[in-house]
């Protein structure tokens, strides 16, 4: 088992753990949760070895392997398989001995080595490692191209497989979901449920807790505070304690306030010395106690939109897509006030395109598309953080779409999306993308659009900002339609589902555990005709018109691809500085007195890195977006 006691943790000038206590059983499945910053994903990294407690002790069975996810994927020409295969370290180590051995013609090393690895389930690594890259979203082609082919998002599911793949008693994930659509989240979660060993788990999607913890640990006030249960019984139980804290609360500051006043009324008087100074300890002495508080620092809401036309959008046997290229087509949907409207469908179906197409970046190809006057739309995207003025203050941003409002009223709605105080005052460029994330929403809010469009709105926020967003759209007034892997915020704030499929958009008689059952029918379906056609001999595709469409597509990505590479060798440099900068703030000694200058450098080139790292990564992403675009037109066509 794991045990930590008396743990004190400390980064920077910031205190993490203190005289913090834990202990997790063996085949224990344990969510992490707390707020940002807190010391979640240090927590990980003590229990990884890769930080050090400044005191008190953390031990775990000398035994126990430990898988977890690598948080950068190199750009390597290495297959995709083999990339995944890599992660299992004593395989390979006996691939590269039998191969020696065979060398050496030695024939009991080579028997004793296929004894080795037939023992660790070596003869069916490839098979595991296929079956996870399929329900990670690879297909077979996919599973032979090299790790530098894909999207930074993609990668991150080749190191999560990596993991998977590990034979590990104990398994460490850090927000897993981050990259997962809404198919490839159902797979994940039925995959940890059988996993057999002991995990720990970091993640903002509340669902995904749910289905696989049945322990929470909650990071909090520098402690580990344990709850038996999921998130949802967490949330109650960690209810009734506030509940219960706020009455001790208001009666300790009773006592307080009753004591202080007799103190105040008495110590100067020789009669009554002795007893006021005798109160005066015993108020030392009491116990502070925290005051209860709501879970979530944020708070948002829509004001009722200016004016509810109806319809907002009318649109019949539309076909859209990209150039001279239909991704949809017989497209039927009229948007009316209150129309709640989430939308399914496989990875590249066209969710997006449809979204963009209401939110105006696209034209219709064909049929009647008539957007009422007064719609004023209210559109959130992950490319819509790119138009954020990294210079510009977030009060800045407000006053501009909001230039006769006082300052004050402005400061007051952005403290409810958390950027309070100075935050408001600050530039945005350090943010992180929760962060930036939280001011397009914030922006976007104070617009009082009839028509919000948002695809993947909870990508970066956490726990509570997701939770505030979902109470703000059950009282939305106008129409909405969203795009998410979050089944939470789909099943509370929607009431209709579509279908994107196949080229057409319909309406899904269903909910979301029926929505899972047609992506296992579907998936079934496909394997047998494929069985099917492999049996009867018959061609699966057209290998000419595949070998042209695969040159004419080399062609087309080639210079977008050169510029990633580019962007990559960057990223690569920046990460390996930004680590080594991170192992110089582990070490205690750097926070002495003397080494004042030398921590303030490290830290400013730190923030200096972090913002040119991001700003390459979101270059790289908006490359990404153009190449997969460029990819879905030559599947279309193929």
């Amino acid at each position: 088992m794991i045990t930590i006691t008396e743990a004190e943790l400390i980064r920077g000038t910031k205190t993490l753990l203190e005289d913090a206590a834990l202990t997790i059983y063996p085949g224990h499945r344990v969510g992490l949760v707390g707020a940002n910053g807190s010391g979640k994903s240090s927590l990980l990294s003590l229990i990884l070895g890769q930080l050090s407690l400044d005191k008190g002790e953390i031990n775990l069975p000398a035994s126990w392997r430990i898988a977890s996810v690598a948080q950068h994927a190199p750009a390597l020409e290495t297959p995709a398989i083999e990339y995944v295969i890599d992660g299992d370290v004593e395989y390979r180590q006996l691939e590269a001995e039998l191969a020696l051995a065979e060398q050496k013609n030695d024939g009991n090393a080579i028997a004793t080595l296929h004894g080795k690895i037939d023992a660790i389930g070596g003869y069916q690594i490839r098979s595991r490692a296929g079956i996870l890259l399929a329900g990670l979203g690879f297909n077979e082609d996919e599973q032979h191209r090299p790790v530098k082919s894909f999207s930074g998002g993609w990668r991150m599911r080749l190191n999560l497989a990596q993991a998977l793949l590990c034979r590990s008693e104990l398994l460490l994930l850090d927000e897993p979901t981050n990259h997962l659509d809404l198919d490839t989240m159902y797979w994940l979660e039925g995959w940890i449920k059988s996993y057999q060993g002991t995990l720990i788990l970091i993640s903002h999607d509340r669902d995904f807790i749910d289905g696989v913890v049945d322990e929470i640990v909650h990071v909090e006030n520098h402690k580990l505070n344990y709850y038996k249960g999921n998130y949802s019984a967490f949330e109650r139980i960690r209810a009734e304690r506030m509940a219960q804290q706020q009455v001790a609360y208001d009666k300790q500051q009773k006592d307080r306030a009753h004591m202080q006043s007799f103190i105040d009324r008495f110590r100067s008087k020789a009669s009554k010395a002795k007893q006021a100074q005798s109160r005066l300890k015993a108020l030392e002495r009491m116990t502070e106690l925290l005051p209860s508080k709501a879970d979530s620092q944020f708070y948002m809401e829509f004001k009722a939109p200016e004016a509810l036309p109806n319809p907002l959008v009318t649109m019949e046997h539309v076909a859209v897509g990209y150039d001279d290229k239909q991704i949809l087509s017989k497209v039927h949907l009229n948007l009316v006030p209150g129309a709640r409207i989430g939308l399914l469908g496989r990875n590249g179906a066209g969710k997006s395109t449809l979204i963009k197409l209401l939110a105006e970046e696209l034209t219709p190809m064909s049929g009647l598309y008539q957007p009422n006057p007064g719609l004023n739309i209210g559109y959130f995207a992950q490319h819509q953080i790119e138009f954020l003025r990294l210079d510009d203050t977030p009060l800045e941003h407000l006053s501009r779409l909001a230039p006769n409002s006082r300052e004050q009223e402005l400061r007051d709605f952005l403290g409810g999306f958390g950027f309070n105080g100075d935050m408001a005052l600050s530039k945005v460029r350090p943010f992180s993308g929760g962060e930036k994330a939280r001011l397009v929403l914030a922006l976007l809010v104070w617009q009082r659009p009839n028509l919000l469009l948002l695809d993947e709105p909870t990508n970066h926020l956490d726990l509570e900002m997701r939770h505030a967003l979902t109470m703000a759209l059950q009282t939305f007034e106008g129409a909405m339609v969203i795009v998410s892997h979050d089944r939470h915020l789909l099943r509370l704030t929607c009431s209709d589902y579509y279908l994107v499929d196949k080229g057409e958009v319909n309406t899904f008689n269903g909910d979301l555990d029926d929505y899972h059952q047609w992506l296992l029918d579907a998936a079934k379906a496909a394997n047998q005709v494929v069985s099917q056609a492999k049996a009867d001999g018959a061609p699966i595709v057209d290998k000419k018109l595949q070998k042209r469409l695969e040159a004419e597509l080399r062609q087309k990505l080639s210079p977008l691809k050169k510029k990633q590479t580019k962007l990559e060798t960057e990223q690569e440099k920046a990460s390996d500085r930004l680590a080594e900068l991170e192992q110089m703030l582990a070490d205690t000694s750097l926070y002495d007195a003397d080494n004042k200058a030398k921590l303030t450098q490290v830290l400013t080139e730190r923030t200096s890195l972090t913002q040119q790292l991001e700003e390459s990564e979101m270059d790289w992403l908006e490359l990404q977006e153009q190449i997969e675009q460029i990819e879905q037109e030559t599947m279309q066509a193929s």
